[in-house]
């Protein structure tokens, strides 16, 4: 147990630092929360009776989070094929999906950042008043919410690799998810059939707590199904990535599925 969590720790470290270094990540990063913050604001301002502005910074900001998480962790197992080093993993003597946990989880403790610009954003800019009203509850749920990120993002990173054009595919998934969790736009106004799709994400449970902490009201029903469901995408991610492992070793197509 102590070599596993060094393990995730050192990994969980070195992919960070990995992903500050990359000017792709950084731009995406430092620019598109602010932008989606900016927009979100104006937006709930020009309703006739707006929501606290607050959830409109912690909702573009979990945004910023699932972007993350859906590119960098959709693309891991490619981006350690390109850089040669997936055969590496692959042969190390641990579960290829615990060598993998970490980079998915650096995804999402890499799109915290979002989380701060966007509300240090509003506050900046807007004047915007960060009364959370349960502020350590709030970053209990951020946290729990980033570990069910990196829990998806093995889902992500296990299906990804054996869908062609998964890169378009991580481009569409984008604005549908952010739609159906919730985390900007209330799923009262979404089409009634949608409900079901929304129920099963962790991220519309994880934004339904996040913006509760904020605003006051009940969080750990929705924080609890939040990590239920992550625990559901965590052992299907152990589950694809020691199939696709197998495929892989019997074909002799590591490098090249």
């Amino acid at each position: 147990m102590t070599s596993l969590a060094r393990l995730m720790g050192i990994g969980l470290l070195m992919h960070v630092k990995q992903l500050s270094r990359n000017r792709l990540e950084l731009v995406t990063s430092l620019l598109t929360p602010v932008v989606q913050a900016t927009l979100a604001v104006y937006l709930f301002r020009s309703g006739h009776n707006p929501p606290p502005i607050i959830q409109a910074a912690v909702g573009a900001g979990l945004m910023g989070v699932w972007e993350s998480v859906l590119f960098g962790s959709g693309g891991a197992v490619q981006e350690q094929r390109w850089s040669g080093t997936l055969e590496l993993l692959v042969s190390a003597p641990r579960r290829l999906a615990v060598k993998f946990l970490p980079i998915t989880l650096s995804t999402a403790v890499f799109g915290t950042y979002a989380v701060i610009a966007t509300l240090t954003w509003c506050a900046v800019l807007f004047g915007v008043r960060l009364d959370v009203a349960k502020p350590v509850t709030f970053v209990f749920a951020l946290l729990v919410v980033v570990a069910v990120l990196g829990m998806m993002g093995l889902l992500l990173a296990a299906t990804f690799v054996v869908l062609p054009n998964a890169n378009a595919l991580a481009n569409t998934l984008g604005y549908p998810v952010w739609l159906l969790s919730g985390m900007l736009i209330s799923l009262s106004v979404l089409p009634g059939w949608l409900g079901p799709v929304s129920a099963i994400l962790p991220t519309t449970w994880g934004a339904q707590a996040v913006r509760e902490a904020a605003i006051g009201g009940p969080v750990w029903p929705s924080l609890a199904i939040c990590l239920v469901e992550g625990l559901v995408c965590l052992v299907a991610g152990v589950f694809l990535m020691g199939r696709m492992e197998r495929r892989a070793r019997e074909s002799a197509t590591l490098a090249l599925t």
